[in-house]
């Protein structure tokens, strides 16, 4: 194990986002809700650690670790798009996002082509 606890941890937070990251691949409810929780206890571990310092190495697991969770983000945001577009049909009410509503438009564009 490492020496150094933030470092560790952070190796924890990136193995987390990318099963994260599958879980939303497969739509695995289960998973998805698992590696949310997993996430919110690393972040408090990471609250928890009084790091005043980061080396290099660290902050290149930070970045990773951003990059991912925007990712994963972006994806759940597009799932939630396809969904409600999809309900939305089902209904036949009219579509709650439209392209020029929000500066994430892509996000309303993506689901309107379902």
């Amino acid at each position: 194990m490492d020496s150094n606890p933030l470092r560790e941890t952070l190796r924890q937070m990136l193995a987390v986002l990318e099963a994260e990251r599958q879980a939303l691949a497969g739509l695995d409810i289960e998973a998805i809700l698992g590696t949310a929780a997993d996430k919110d206890k690393l972040c408090g571990t990471l609250d928890k650690s009084g790091v005043t310092r980061i080396d290099e190495e660290c902050r290149g697991m930070l970045e990773a670790a951003k990059r991912l969770n925007e990712v994963n983000r972006q994806v759940r945001n597009l799932i939630a798009a396809n969904v409600s577009a999809r309900l939305d049909h089902l209904t036949g009410a009219p579509p709650i996002y439209r392209a020029g509503n929000t500066p994430r438009s892509a996000y309303s564009y993506a689901a309107a082509r379902v």
